[in-house]
């Protein structure tokens, strides 16, 4: 689960945070060097019978128009490492993701703590209230995102 996918050997890939309301994209570049923040996507959680929430369809359509190669998707575990009910929830949404990019891989990451930490870096930066709100889940993406990229460079070294 949180350890970079064997078969990925770089390109584009999306960081993808799911919160109940809003969802973070972060972008790497090519070479899977750095991620950058991308976009906030509001959440649609009133798509019903088999339609496509529109977050989801904005995610395909940033995969297809970013030609990424692959999407890193944070599961919310525990301190302990469990999995909860918002894990499910992440898996979830993860499924759908894969039916509307297939058969672009996603693979999934632990994000413990990457909202907090990305929160705690925006306040260090003086950014704060509505306009945090406005960026955390993009900032909590690129944690996501550049995790994953660092451990596969120290898996692969």
């Amino acid at each position: 689960m949180s350890e970079p996918a064997a078969e990925w050997r770089g390109g584009v890939c999306l960081g993808v945070d799911v919160g109940k309301v809003r969802v973070g994209v972060a972008i790497c570049d090519p070479g899977g060097i750095l991620a950058t923040p991308l976009t906030t996507l509001a959440r649609d959680n009133s798509a019903r019978d088999g339609a496509i929430p529109t977050d989801i369809s904005e995610i395909a359509r940033l995969t297809a128009a970013h030609q990424a190669v692959g999407v890193v998707v944070g599961l919310p575990v525990g301190l302990s490492g469990q999995e909860g009910p918002a894990a499910a929830g992440v898996r979830e949404y993860v499924q759908l993701l894969a039916a509307a990019i297939r058969p672009v891989p996603i693979w999934l990451a632990d994000e413990r703590m990457s909202t907090v930490v990305a929160a705690r870096r925006l306040t260090e930066r003086g950014i704060r209230g509505k306009r945090q709100r406005a960026v955390v889940d993009q900032v909590a993406a690129v944690e996501i995102l550049q995790g994953w990229l660092d451990a596969h460079r120290r898996r692969v070294q």
